[in-house]
């Protein structure tokens, strides 16, 4: 599975979209810009990224990006400048087009595309530049990479004091169309032919049924530059964003967020989406528990987990592809994980989150752990209103507070992993596994409330209900724990009531007649792919279609609005305005964004519910 997805070129660089990388040689292409006008003479553009937010940062529009890298496609805008990268496969050999776009200062001095060549992550090889070419060597052969801006009689050199390079390079003032190409030379007029045809086979690859091209280009565009090599585990993952991933020191595996990647490559591409959930389970602590996050230099949330969505995952990917080794490999941990939550997160028979600071390693720079606040990002809803309040006891290590979404999300992680168990002919195993989501079944059912007409969280430090309601509190319905009846009820008196959770713009992540709604800041009610998706699934196993078009379709017609104008895909949106661009803490290209446009793909092709 990895050694299929480490193979060929691609933008496996988590640093720069800009960069070509070849696996498994590990030989890259940068591509860095130089601004030339006295203003910004000293600006150099060395690395490029989706979504950065500070003082003069660059402006990406991310277009085309098939899963194999095999064509993509961006726009940039840069201090006064833009241009267009376009890459392609030519069998076993890549081609780059840049192509200047309008400046938006007259007269200004071009920029300087800069294309330098090297090794990353401390693989072995030597790069030189000789008679108008680079040639890169190692131990499985030589690669050769052209440039149209240069030949034997002409070569631009430009100060190395003015750019940040490593190793042999070419430049060329951005007046035309630069194109680069590996293996043999070939004129701006060939590379631009290998685009097209590669751009025709990606378009074609979209097809399916009236509906969903547009939303298969969105998820497979946004997973695909999401995507990178992580040097340190050696492995292909869907990172959450590349911001997030820098500035986390190159990478971060959030838990419920790469569960949910997978899903969305499953659309397409087989490999990854096993990559996505498979790498997310190796993260698995001693404890048996899948973290809250794992990042760079193999540091982890050895305190705290995140919702078990895991199991419904996997499960799905299994039912699409049937692949038996996929549960073979999976369910190991899957099932550690399970009893985990039974064995540290039971309170009174509820289940509560919590945060475990004794847990070694302690990592002194988090105050976190063993906190109300590391047991609320246990949620993985970080500042939700739900939690305001809530009692932490440091002794039991949990927040006394019975979750309606914890344990929904838990009975259905039970019941995924009993009919893996199944397909596994392990007995004992999915007899355990039904057993505990009877047990908690029984639990959840007394958190229903016939007068508010949902189910209910509970304060078991105080014994009373809580009447603050988010997207969580109708996720019974994924557990099929609620009745006919109950589903029903929550469903007219409070997903279709403008006055909680219905309007222009869905779902908001409390509810709109909450005092915390007006804040719209994260989880404080802002929307979420993520809610949306989860409470999708459950109106899927109950029997009102109605409910579930127009969810799917709102949804989508959220995700539109910015992908269409701006090409983001955003972390939240603003559950007023309808947008994720009002606030800096919605990543502006955030992959679980495009469960939004997933959803209505789901509801085209699966229109009845589960199949």
């Amino acid at each position: 599975m990895q050694r299929r997805l480490a193979q060929g070129w691609n933008t496996w660089d988590v640093n720069s979209v800009t960069t070509l990388v070849l696996l498994p040689k590990g030989l890259a292409i940068h591509l860095g810009m130089k601004h030339n006008t006295t203003e910004h003479s000293e600006a150099y553009l060395e690395s490029t990224l989706i979504g950065r937010l500070s003082s003069g940062a660059e402006q990406v529009f991310p277009k085309s990006h098939a899963w194999d890298g095999s064509y993509t496609d961006l726009l940039v805008t840069w201090k006064g400048h833009s241009w267009r990268v376009q890459s392609a496969h030519d069998d076993q050999d890549v081609v780059i087009l840049v192509t200047p776009l309008a400046s938006q200062s007259d007269g200004a001095l071009p920029p300087t595309a800069v294309f330098s060549i090297n090794y990353l992550w401390n693989m072995t090889g030597r790069v030189a530049r000789r008679q108008g070419v680079i040639e890169a060597n190692d131990s499985t052969g030589s690669t050769t990479v052209y440039c149209t801006c240069e030949s034997d009689r002409n070569q631009h050199t430009i100060q190395r004091s003015a750019v940040r390079v490593e190793g042999p390079y070419f430049a060329a003032d951005l007046t035309a169309p630069v194109g680069i190409s590996t293996n043999s030379r070939r004129t701006v007029e060939q590379v631009q032919a290998i685009l097209d045809r590669q751009l025709a086979a990606y378009k074609r690859s979209l097809e399916g049924p009236e509906g969903t091209q547009p939303i298969k280009d969105a998820i497979e565009t946004t997973l695909g530059w999401d995507t990178t090599y992580e040097p340190e585990k050696q492995r292909v993952v869907s990172l959450v964003s590349r911001v997030w991933s820098v500035d986390w020191g190159g990478y971060v595996i959030f838990d419920w967020d790469t569960f949910f990647a997978a899903t969305l490559a499953s659309i397409g591409d087989r490999d990854l989406a096993y990559a996505d959930a498979i790498e997310t389970l190796r993260e698995s602590t001693e404890e048996g528990f899948v973290p809250n996050y794992a990042r760079a230099g193999n540091w982890k949330s050895f305190d705290r987990s995140e919702p078990p969505v895991g199991a419904i995952t996997v499960l799905g990917l299994y039912q699409k592809f049937r692949d038996r080794w996929f549960l073979e490999e999976t369910f190991p941990a899957l099932l550690k994980w399970n009893r985990w939550w039974a064995q540290h997160r039971d309170l009174n028979g509820y289940l509560v989150w919590g945060s475990d600071g004794q847990n070694p390693p302690v990592n002194r720079d988090d105050p976190s752990p063993g906190t109300s606040l590391g047991a609320i990002l246990e949620s993985g809803l970080d500042n939700s209103p739900m939690y305001d309040g809530t009692t932490y006891n440091p002794k039991t290590h949990l927040m006394e507070f019975a979750d309606v979404g914890l344990m929904s999300l838990y009975i259905a992680d039970c019941d995924a992993l009993a009919t893996i168990a199944d397909t596994l002919q392990r007995k004992d195993d999915a007899n355990e596994l039904r057993a505990r989501s009877a047990q908690y079944g029984r639990k959840l059912e007394t958190l229903w409330s016939p007068s508010a007409g949902i189910f209910l969280n509970k304060d078991l430090h105080t014994g009373q209900f809580s009447n603050r309601l988010s997207p969580t509190n109708f996720y019974p319905m994924l557990s099929r724990t609620a009745t006919a009846a109950q589903a029903r009820t929550m469903i007219q008196q409070h997903l279709r009531n403008p006055q909680e959770f219905w309007g222009d713009w869905i779902l908001p992540s409390i509810a709109r007649n909450d005092p915390a709604f007006a804040d719209q800041n994260y989880w404080r009610g802002r929307i979420w792919g993520p809610l949306n998706y989860l409470v999708y699934l459950g109106l899927r196993n109950y029997d009102d279609p109605t409910a579930r078009s127009e969810l799917a379709q709102r949804s989508y017609e959220l995700f539109l609005k910015e992908w269409h104008d701006k090409g983001h895909v955003h972390e939240n949106y603003n559950a007023i305005l309808g947008t994720g661009d009002d606030v800096a803490n919605s990543d502006r290209f955030y992959h679980w964004g495009a469960l939004l446009g997933y959803i209505e793909y789901l509801q085209i092709v699966e229109p009845n519910g589960r199949p």
